[in-house]
């Protein structure tokens, strides 16, 4: 049984998944006494956790409280990251490279209250792309099998 730690650096041996681990597993390290139920631990399959990871910018991370120091002094990566998922999600879909001008807008509003969440919820909740997403075609397609009209609301 190997501990998170270790199968992060098997899986690290592989160039191709090493550029990317390098920014995640610092965080997901430092957060690595939480469980699945987000219960505390100090031991992971009987073995003491190892917690340590240099953040990309080379700030030592190893507990949340660090952390969440080193996201802090940076926060505008973490927010627009944060927006991105937000913005993923109101749509349904990925966030490409055409949506990035509205969330760059929405972070720079949102500065101004302090990056609260409800003022990045309410950006991407009056962004062109959540306003103007295409209802799925499904309900049309079934009712139009049946022979009746799609309503309004799904054309």
């Amino acid at each position: 049984m190997l501990t998170t730690r270790e199968r992060m650096e098997i899986h690290r041996e592989s160039p191709q998944c090493a550029s990317c681990h390098r920014f995640m597993d610092p965080i997901g390290l430092a957060l690595d006494n939480f469980d699945v139920t987000g219960k505390w631990r100090s031991l992971e399959n009987g073995m003491p956790l190892d917690t340590r990871g240099d953040f990309y910018d080379g700030t030592p991370v190893q507990t949340p409280a660090e952390l969440s120091s080193a996201l802090l002094k940076r926060p505008l990566p973490l927010v627009r990251t944060f927006t991105e998922n937000l913005m993923a999600y109101a749509l349904g879909r990925r966030v490409e490279y055409y949506d990035q001008p509205a969330v760059r807008e929405i972070v720079w509003q949102a500065e101004a209250d302090e990056y609260s969440i409800s003022s990045l919820v309410l950006g991407v909740v009056k962004s062109d792309a959540f306003r103007m997403k295409r209802a799925p075609l499904a309900a049309a397609e079934d009712q139009a099998g049946t022979g009746t009209e799609p309503s309004r609301d799904t054309q």
